[in-house]
């Protein structure tokens, strides 16, 4: 009897090994990167920096898009995330260095996530909008071109209901510009680290930063109060609120700003300025700053938050 129960406690030990290394079946706590990539084994898919000729810009632009497992060998159609990056990066940004793949695999995999299709666009440093005498029209370039090629180009639910937007930084800043002007493309939108400003850390600003940063969307070489009056005032939060509360649909909002980033002031008027409006939102202020440890920890709760309308 004592030999058989050491062979039932080996075989035991064996039996939970090969139970903790499937995440499928066992559901270990050490998540690894899915067994394979490749579409045809049912696994996801990323085709990073594809083209797309824009008539409103007059050249190409790149976009990447996360297909998820379930897509290849279906015929469903899927809702969509357009996920924006931060000044300076590109549409590979949220691929490389946010492991959007990984986190969108397991949140699915977990049933935390609607499956999603997942577009992150190259907007350069335009902020996402019309920029100063619409040299770089991208707010219409996305609204007008980019979003009706993806429900052409791929097995997409066209409805506003499965269309959301999310962000971090200047892609935050994005994210709640077109829910705030475009409710009736957007169902959901999350705002993460968003590159918005109080209008005395606007006009503080230094000439030189100011050009580098806010000069193309905005205009350069302002001063004072001149950036708030100029081209910006149209994109200003407290002008987008005012005029979202008067749009027929309304958008869900998610913002989430870390205690340590150096916008949190602004996101925290951003707060103050939807409260008074009476625009039902969630704020999060978690430890943490402006970083990509920081979004990587977000975007779990983002796809979370955009599958509930997708979902309904």
């Amino acid at each position: 009897m004592e030999r058989l129960s050491k062979i039932g406690g080996i075989l035991g030990c064996v039996l939970g090994l090969i139970v903790w290394m499937n995440p499928v079946a066992g559901h270990s706590l050490f998540d690894p990167w899915p067994v394979s990539l490749n579409p045809t084994s049912g696994g996801s898919t990323v085709y990073e920096s594809l083209q797309l000729y824009s008539e409103i810009m007059g050249r190409d632009v790149s976009f990447s898009v996360y297909l998820p497992p379930g897509y290849e060998g279906s015929t469903l159609n899927f809702p969509v995330l357009y996920l924006l990056h931060g000044y300076s990066d590109d549409d590979t940004g949220w691929v490389q260095f946010g492991q959007v793949q990984r986190t969108a695999d397991r949140a699915i995999r977990r049933w935390n996530a609607a499956e999603m299709i997942i577009v992150m666009p190259d907007a350069g440093v335009t902020w996402y909008v019309n920029t100063t005498e619409s040299s770089e029209a991208y707010e219409d370039f996305m609204t007008k071109e980019l979003i009706p090629h993806i429900d052409r180009e791929f097995r997409t639910r066209s409805d506003r209901q499965y269309r959301a937007v999310a962000g971090l930084s200047m892609g935050g800043y994005g994210a709640l510009m077109l829910g705030l002007r475009h409710p009736d493309l957007f169902s959901s939108s999350g705002v993460l680290s968003a590159g918005v400003m109080t209008d005395e850390e606007i006009m503080a600003m230094e000439t030189g930063q100011w050009n580098r940063m806010l000069g193309l969307p905005f205009g350069m070489d302002l001063e004072g109060e001149a950036r708030l009056t100029g081209h910006y005032n149209q994109y200003s939060p407290q002008t987008m609120i005012e005029q979202y509360k008067e749009k027929d649909h309304k958008c869900r909002f998610y913002i989430d700003c870390g205690d340590d980033d150096f916008l949190i002031l602004g996101n925290m008027k951003l707060h103050e300025q939807m409260i008074k409006a009476g625009i039902p939102h969630e704020f999060r202020v978690r430890d943490g700053g402006h970083s990509w440890s920081y979004w990587r920890s977000a975007l779990p709760k983002v796809l979370s938050f955009v599958s509930e309308v997708f979902h309904r």
